[in-house]
């Protein structure tokens, strides 16, 4: 009886110094790569989204992968540069002036026009609008204005960690394409994780993971680049001071689905106070074009994957934010919209099993 005590009291001792053992080295592994964790999980996330074109550009190159990854990574950084080559210098500056003025304390909203007041029947409805707009802002910057002033060092942070946010989306491109290039054995092992985590209580996860990121990617992160590249290429050609920080501020809006007009529109009254009626009005055009795009596109893209909630986008987007900066806010939904679909899956196997 000692005896079998004894062996049961060393398996227990040899199962807990395994465990151990996994435990330590699974944490170790992740202290090493937390760092590039967020990168990482974006270079997936591009890789995964990116596999329908990779494997018909394959078709296309008559089986050369390696050099449809190639392009596609290529392509991936040019779609980064050329925004960053387009904007980099209006954010910059647009941020240093901000931070200039909150540290002075002359932030101000300037008054609308007599071009604006000048036009038939809206213009001054749209001059009390904005009277009204203005003066009650002003009220609130000359109140907010000693406790804002503290953020002023903070917004200039911002602006060297800009460079940190473009070398992070380069590395996750150039991560992506590696997946890429090994695309049937990261599929194989995505299976096989996906099993050894989730079992069978979701089958084939991995497949529904690939539609969802792929959904989310394209028919939300997608466009919401698209949108605030156009839009930024417009307020660009026509002059609008701080244009890379309007389109960042349109992309964020659409990515957490709210209408970009609700900087578009005060952009485009600017616009018709500053510049000739035929310019004006192309650009107000052009904005609502801006405008209506997702209206275009989303049936295009979103309707190629899975139906996500808005408000899983919405809270994805904003968490990711706030917790990851920059990458989180096209991280997040992502990581949200699976979380989702897994419990949607899961709630329907058991509806199909309490049927049965």
């Amino acid at each position: 009886m000692d005896g079998g005590n004894s062996v049961d009291i060393q398996k227990a001792v040899n199962i807990f110094i395994r465990i151990s053992f996994i435990a330590i080295l699974f944490i170790w592994s992740f202290t090493i790569i937390k760092p590039l964790f967020m990168i990482t999980l974006w270079g997936i996330i591009i890789a995964v989204s990116s596999f329908p074109l990779h494997k018909e550009l394959t078709k296309i190159l008559r089986g050369r992968d390696k050099l449809s990854a190639i392009l596609l990574v290529a392509i991936g950084l040019m779609c980064v540069i050329l925004p960053v080559v387009l904007f980099m210098g209006s954010i910059i500056e647009s941020l240093r002036k901000i931070a200039e003025n909150l540290k002075a304390g002359t932030l101000t909203i300037p008054p609308v026009s007599e071009e604006i007041k000048g036009i038939p029947i809206l213009g001054k409805k749209i001059g009390e609008l904005w009277t009204l707009f203005t003066g009650n802002f002003r009220d609130i910057i000359e109140e907010v204005t000693p406790q804002l002033q503290i953020y002023a060092p903070k917004i200039l942070g911002i602006i060297s960690k800009l460079g940190l946010t473009i070398v992070q989306f380069i590395l996750s491109i150039l991560i992506g394409g590696i997946f890429l290039m090994n695309a049937e054995v990261s599929s194989r092992g995505a299976s096989k994780i996906f099993k050894i985590l989730i079992g069978e209580f979701v089958e084939k996860f991995h497949e529904i993971a690939a539609a969802t990121i792929r959904s989310v990617v394209q028919g939300v992160v997608g466009i919401a680049i698209i949108q605030a590249v156009i839009a930024g290429i417009g307020m660009l050609v026509v002059g609008v001071p701080g244009a890379g920080v309007w389109s960042v501020l349109v992309m964020v809006l659409a990515i957490i689905q709210l209408p970009p007009m609700i900087i578009l529109l005060p952009i485009a009254i600017y616009v018709y106070s500053k510049q000739t009626i035929t310019v004006a009005i192309l650009y107000i055009i052009w904005t609502l074009f801006v405008g209506v795009l997702d209206n275009i596109l989303k049936p295009l893209l979103l309707g190629r994957g899975v139906d996500i909630p808005m408000l899983v986008i919405l809270l994805g987007s904003l968490g990711g934010m706030l917790t990851y900066g920059i990458i989180g806010l096209f991280v997040g939904p992502v990581i949200l919209s699976l979380g989702y679909k897994f419990i949607v899956a899961l709630v329907e196997k058991n509806e199909i099993k309490n049927s049965d």
